[in-house]
């Protein structure tokens, strides 16, 4: 197990034993979940609440996060106002409330994104080999030697500011994540019985990658995916926190955070609650990638 410069976690699953002929593809179809575990069901509450924010912040506050009342600047908490206001007299409640609309929509749009385009890659290069392949994994591990935030910055400093800027900054960065773990097992399962007796009775390409090779890594897929969220939220909390994420007065957790480091002393929950959003929900990622992690490995089902 190693992680890429972007902090996303790479793995290279290795495939179990040959269990004979063509039965060992439809394991996953009939592997399912498991069984449920604590971390599975935290994660998933803290995902699940997060999202259901995202879709309907008005259910939480009924203020408009953009409204300004300079009279009110820093104004600390009250009944009306829980978290009180920033500089420019917003609240922060619910600047907070809708921040998470940002946070999911970048961080979930790009991770089904980049295993879009990453995993299908992947795919390819492990099963044709020879130069397709030298040529996919060399692009590959060019862009991994290049940290993503990086490369996040320059995208978003050329193209400008905006969700689908950010998103596809983000993407940049993930693509080669999903396609190099896809490449390990697609060029394992690529040497099995199953796929070379497809092969001799003429199937193609297509059909064994979506037949054969693709429903013994989706399980694998779905754990990274969920740690992987988990930093594309950073990445676009670290743009904001740079003065590279959506523009003012769009309510964004980094930019909130920005904001509120001025201000560490005299009013601390300017900064600490959105950090602590930010904490939480790459801790619900993380958690659901865990626990997905052990619902879906057959090794730990009787553990």
């Amino acid at each position: 197990m190693t992680t890429n410069d972007s902090g996303a976690v790479v793995t290279a699953a290795v495939p179990p034993p040959d269990k004979g002929g063509s039965r060992y593809v439809s394991q996953p179809r009939r592997r399912g979940l498991r069984r449920l575990n604590p971390l599975l069901i935290i994660g998933g509450l803290i995902i699940t609440f997060l999202v259901f924010v995202a879709l309907f912040p008005a259910l939480f506050t009924s203020q408009d996060p953009a409204q300004q009342d300079l009279a009110a600047q820093l104004e600390p908490p009250s009944a009306e106002h829980w978290l009180g206001r920033d500089q420019f007299g917003r609240d922060i409640y619910t600047r907070l409330i809708y921040g998470t609309q940002v946070s999911m929509v970048i961080g979930v749009s790009s991770v089904l994104l980049g295993m879009a385009v990453g995993i299908p890659v992947g795919m390819i290069a492990g099963y044709f080999r020879g130069k397709t392949e030298r040529v996919i994994m060399w692009i590959v591990d060019v862009k991994m030697a290049f940290p993503g935030l990086i490369l996040a910055l320059l995208f978003v400093a050329l193209f400008g500011q905006g969700v689908w800027n950010i998103t596809l900054a983000i993407v940049i960065g993930i693509i080669p994540v999903f396609a190099r773990l896809a490449h390990g097992p697609a060029l394992a399962f690529r040497e099995r019985e199953f796929v070379k007796s497809s092969i001799v009775f003429g199937a193609r390409a297509p059909w064994i990658l979506y037949k054969h090779i693709w429903p013994n890594l989706r399980s694998e897929m779905v754990v990274i995916a969920s740690m992987t969220a988990a930093v594309t939220i950073r990445i676009e909390a670290g743009l904001s926190f740079l003065g590279l994420g959506l523009p003012p007065p769009t309510a964004t957790w980094g930019g909130m955070l920005r904001d509120g480091t001025t201000y560490l002393q005299t009013d601390p929950l300017f900064s600490l609650v959105p950090g602590l959003a930010i904490f939480v929900a790459a801790l619900g990622f993380n958690l659901l990638g865990d626990g997905l992690r052990d619902a879906l490995d057959p090794r730990t089902a009787n553990s």
